[in-house]
Parts: structure tokens; sequence; C-alpha cells
């Protein structure tokens, strides 16, 4: 099959492109290096003439959620259209689990309209919500350290290996497509400033955590279950346990 990866120069985008390729299919990278803007629609035509599906696992520049919301909204409408136009039999949407349990988050914001536009759009289409990355915890307390401090909300996640997420995402986008997807999580729940304290002493770093839900990226409305999977959840492999033993050993798995 031809399939085209929207964010290929992201972590789960270059993962899931391996995981393609080794699987035998080709694999069109999307993305601005490639000379594709989806903001715009440019040179999207191009990237998707023969395409039997397309992986959409891209990102958001950091905003405010009327600028986050809007740029999802473009990109995602732009790879619908064009999509359409090429006649693209699959569309699959990496998202998150328990966004529409949350308000005030930016992010999720711009998720929650990617799926609404994808749901509505004109391509069959399968979403995909997955929970947080394994490295979720380290990449949110680089976010907001200062000075060795960094202030950490006490999130209660269940963390899947980016590795996990692509494998599931190869396989769905070579079959039907399903319209929503199960909740894809690792097999354990976990503390984010567990997490994160753990992470940084395998990176041999010194950072004073400070668990909080006054600091800047999460409040309470995130606190409890809402960030967990749902009863019916594809548990993926590899634990978090794992994944530390994976990075304090400097190896990072390709999908299987």
């Amino acid at each position: 099959m031809r399939i085209a990866i929207a964010g290929a120069t992201g972590n789960i985008g270059k993962l899931t492109a391996a995981a393609l390729t080794r699987d035998g299919h080709d694999v069109v990278p999307i993305s601005r290096s490639q000379g594709v803007d989806l903001t715009t629609g440019a040179g999207l035509d191009a990237a998707l003439a023969g395409a039997d599906a397309v992986v959409d696992a891209t990102n958001a520049p950091p905003a405010d959620p009327e600028a986050t919301v809007a740029y999802f909204g473009a990109a995602t409408g732009n790879l619908l259209a064009a999509g359409a136009r090429a006649g693209v039999r699959h569309h699959v949407l990496l998202s998150i689990v328990g966004i529409h349990g949350v308000e005030g988050n930016a992010h999720y914001a711009g998720k929650r309209e990617q799926e609404r536009l994808v749901e509505a759009g004109p391509v069959p289409f399968t979403i995909v919500p997955a929970t947080q990355f394994h490295d979720f915890a380290e990449m949110v307390a680089g976010w907001t350290e200062q000075d060795g401090v960094a202030p950490i909300s006490p999130l209660l996640v269940q963390p899947i290996a980016p590795a996990d997420v692509a494998d599931v995402l190869a396989r769905v986008a070579v079959g039907a497509p399903r319209g929503r997807h199960v909740d894809v999580a690792g097999p354990d729940p976990q503390d984010l400033v567990d997490m994160a304290r753990r992470t940084l002493a395998v990176r041999g770093r010194t950072v004073k955590l400070v668990p909080t839900w006054d600091g800047p990226l999460f409040g309470l409305a995130m606190a409890g279950n809402v960030l967990l999977p749902g009863k019916d959840a594809w548990l993926a492999p590899t634990s978090f346990d794992q994944w530390l033993e994976q990075q304090r050993a400097g190896y990072e798995p390709t999908p299987r």
C-alpha cells in the first residue's frame, strides 16, 4: 500500500514510517522539509497522488486555544480535502485519551477540532485515542523548570511507549476504516510527578519537582481519572519500568 504520513519528521511519525516500511509498504512523508505546507495546502495534491491511506500524526506549535484550534483546523481541513481529491480510502488520526472531559487546555481544544473535522469529513476514517507517552513527564518538567525547580501537576496517567503507538497506527492504516478505535494505553497507571523524578534520575539530572495544581500547564480539570483509558482499552506491552530500562541502556526500540 501507498501510505502518506503527516507529521513524518516527529517522533511518532518517524516510528510509524519505519513500521510501515519494514512491512513492505510505500511510505510518503508529508512535512515542510518535503515541500508540503499543511496550513496552506501547498504541495499536498502531489504528495497524496496514488495514496491509499493517510496517517495524521501532526502536532501544533504552542499557542492559545484560539490559535491552536485555527492551526489544527486549517491543517486537518486541507489534508482531508486533498485526500478526497486524491481518492484516499482511509484517514487515520492520532488523538488523545480524555480530551473531551477537559476544558481550558489549548492543545486538547485543537485535537477536538481535528476529531470534529475528521468525523464530518469526506474520507472514511479511524480516530486512534492514545494516552500520554512515556517521555511526557520529562517533557513537562523541561517546560516548567526554572533555576533547577519545576512545578508539575500530579496527573494520573497510563503512559504508553511511542514505539507501541506507532505499531498501532501502522496496523490501523493498512486495515479498514473503523470510525473510532478503542483507547490505546500502556499497561499500568502512573503518577506524573513520580514519572518525572524517575526519568530525570535515569538522565542523571537533579531537578527539584514541586507537585502543584497551580502550575502553568494543567489544572484541576485534569485531576482524578480523567486521563485514564476506558475499560475496553487496548493495552500496549511496554511498561514504564521497561521503557526506563531502555533509556538507561541508551536504547529506543523500533515498532514491532
